[in-house]
């Protein structure tokens, strides 16, 4: 089973589509990131892990692959952990997968799945406003910039 994501990331001075794809299989437990992220981003499994944890769900006993799309794309930052984390609750059913089809999702999660301000967030907004995406879920403390 697979589900999708969307984020945004920053190149340059403009945003670009993140597909966060997710992967479930049966296997020894284990979050493979792939994509080209850099160091935040692969420091996100263990925020993700933590995140979902204390916040009462459950994070799959199971292979998760995500894949962040285009994978030619550099992506740098922690503001991809809640499209990851939507992304892995998403395919292991704790969410639908098609309730977040027309929305754009950033942010970075602390370890008690609180939700930190992110920066960058003005062209995450532009992209899901030129894409046509009806919801962004950004940190709270970012709704007045993005808005």
């Amino acid at each position: 089973m697979t589900a999708h994501i969307y984020s945004a990331t920053n190149l340059g001075y403009d945003g670009k589509l993140i597909d966060v794809e997710s992967d479930s299989s049966n296997g020894l437990p284990t979050l493979i990131i792939v994509g080209l992220g850099n160091k935040a981003v692969d420091e996100a499994k263990e925020r993700v892990r933590s995140a979902i944890k204390n916040s009462g769900l459950d994070f799959p006993r199971k292979r998760i692959t995500i894949n962040l799309a285009p994978a030619d794309l550099p992506k740098d930052g922690s503001h991809l952990d809640l499209p990851i984390a939507l992304a892995i609750l998403s395919v292991s059913s704790q969410i639908p997968a098609d309730s977040l089809s027309t929305t754009l999702a950033v942010g970075e999660l602390g370890l008690d799945g609180s939700l930190r301000p992110v920066s960058g967030v003005i062209s995450h907004a532009e992209v899901a406003k030129r894409l046509g995406y009806q919801t962004i879920i950004l940190p709270a403390a970012n709704a007045p910039q993005a808005a």
